[in-house]
């Protein structure tokens, strides 16, 4: 089966967290899926250096074309993607969902996500298919599924408490284990909203991989 994983750039602070992506991929791989990877082809919309943890100013870089980094040279923009071409749909975490995918991080529960994200998403779940939100990405569910989403983004209390203005219903969630929303056949897990160390990130998103490709029909 193919499906999709959608990248919001590359690194931490300004785009698709690394280790989530490459942990979600390789339990994708591992469990015999296709992988393909989108990013919507934007400028970010901003860049921080990973050495200081200090914003760039002045500097631009392109969500895609950082997220091709990840991808090894191979990423399609969301755009022109056709949800009808993927089983599942996947979205690690880092701070790019909240500033690129959509603009959570400066807006909260008053937030938009990108246009070309939120029509592909919202395909997706108009089609019935499994989608499975990492670390902080799952903050867009409510505006994805509308209200009464089941999510988690493990126990943040200012983050739960904006998930719930929009809507979402959050849930308290160990960074190993994960939440699923049946109904809506969403799967979400913490990561390293959580995790201490990459292993535990692991163990959550293997799990929560493994029970997003069992909402396949």
């Amino acid at each position: 089966m193919k499906v999709a994983v959608v990248l919001s750039g590359c690194g931490v602070f300004d785009g698709a967290e690394i280790h989530e992506s490459v942990l979600t991929t390789l339990a994708l791989v591992r469990a015999g899926a296709e992988v393909e990877f989108l990013a919507p082809d934007i400028p970010q919309a901003r860049v921080v250096n990973h050495l200081t943890g200090e914003v760039a100013v002045g500097e631009t870089r392109n969500v895609m074309v950082e997220a091709a980094r990840i991808a090894r040279g191979k990423v399609k923009n969301i755009a022109t993607a056709n949800s009808q071409d993927y089983a599942a749909v996947f979205f690690p975490g880092g701070f790019g969902a909240a500033w690129n995918l959509s603009d959570f991080a400066s807006k909260g529960a008053d937030c938009t996500v990108q246009a070309d994200v939120l029509a592909f998403a919202q395909a997706m779940a108009d089609a019935g298919k499994p989608a499975c939100y990492i670390c902080i990405a799952p903050a867009i569910i409510p505006k994805v599924y509308g209200a009464g989403a089941s999510l988690t983004i493990g126990n943040d209390t200012d983050t739960a408490a904006a998930i719930q203005s929009m809507g979402g219903q959050h849930i308290s969630c160990p960074v190993r284990e994960f939440v699923v929303d049946k109904q809506r056949k969403i799967v979400s897990t913490p990561a390293y909203m959580l995790a201490q160390n990459i292993a535990e990130a692991a163990t959550g998103i293997d799990a929560a991989v493994t029970a997003t490709l069992a909402l396949v029909e």
